[in-house]
């Protein structure tokens, strides 16, 4: 069994070959669980645990052990460093559904590495459920569409939907080829609340009876669509038609 690690830093594009001018396929959240497969000058092909999505990050110093506690439920959780009894905000965040093992924690504050804290308010127990699934996909409303993202920093469409599963603890597959797979059909073609509706590499989900929520491509956005007026549209412009409708509830 080859060893597992656990990805220590923020975000960082998972490439399709060992170059960062190869195609971005998905990216990797801190305290994702992979297996390094094999070592290609600066670069591992990795395989990520929760998904068993292949691809080539650049070599770093990974944790080998993560025993975690927490999970990150806001969109972004900034990160602190505490100097003299202060708690002073950096640049940096951790991402929705990043995983964390707290150490210590003070205040309003957990700490998830050496001088590392982040705010309590800003997490979950790692075992919490949320199945208000409107309520996570519009934290990334207007978040950029960005081909193999899965922040706020940038997110696409498969990404999005993975994302609430991932929250979850459950799994869920990363690409919308897989995923059309992987979904039970509903038989009737209804635009419901929950309903989750694919075209071919294309996917987006029902927050009620008439309005609908993709990262959607052409607009470069997270954006809420009336769902008639998007299946029109995807017809009109890209050719394509509805492939399956599933439900989220089924998952």
């Amino acid at each position: 069994m080859k060893n597992k690690f656990y990805f220590n830093k923020s975000i960082e594009n998972i490439y399709k070959k060992p170059s960062s001018n190869s195609e971005v396929n998905s990216q990797i959240l801190y305290g994702e669980k992979f297996i390094i497969q094999k070592k290609i000058k600066n670069w591992v092909k990795i395989k990520t645990l929760y998904d068993n999505y292949y691809g080539f990050i650049k070599i770093d110093k990974f944790r080998n052990k993560l025993n975690s506690t927490h999970k990150i439920f806001k969109i972004r959780s900034y990160i602190y460093r505490k100097v003299k009894n202060k708690f002073i905000k950096t640049p940096d965040c951790l991402f929705f559904s990043s995983n964390i093992s707290i150490l210590s924690e003070e205040k309003n504050y957990f700490e998830f590495e050496k001088n590392k804290w982040i705010k309590k308010k800003d997490t979950k127990i790692i075992n919490f459920i949320n199945k208000n699934f409107v309520k996570i996909f519009k934290q990334f409303l207007n978040t950029k569409y960005f081909w193999g993202g899965k922040s706020c920093h940038g997110i696409d469409c498969s990404a999005l939907l993975q994302i609430y599963f991932k929250f979850n603890n459950k799994f869920f597959p990363r690409d919308t080829k897989d995923q059309v797979k992987y979904c039970k059909r509903i038989n009737k073609k209804e635009f419901k609340k929950g309903n989750i509706i694919y075209w071919k590499g294309h996917v987006g989900i029902c927050i009620d009876n008439k309005n609908f929520i993709h990262a959607y491509g052409p607009r470069k956005k997270v954006l809420i669509m009336p769902t008639i007026k998007t299946i029109n549209l995807i017809e009109k412009t890209a050719k394509l038609k509805i492939r399956k409708i599933s439900n989220i509830s089924q998952y």
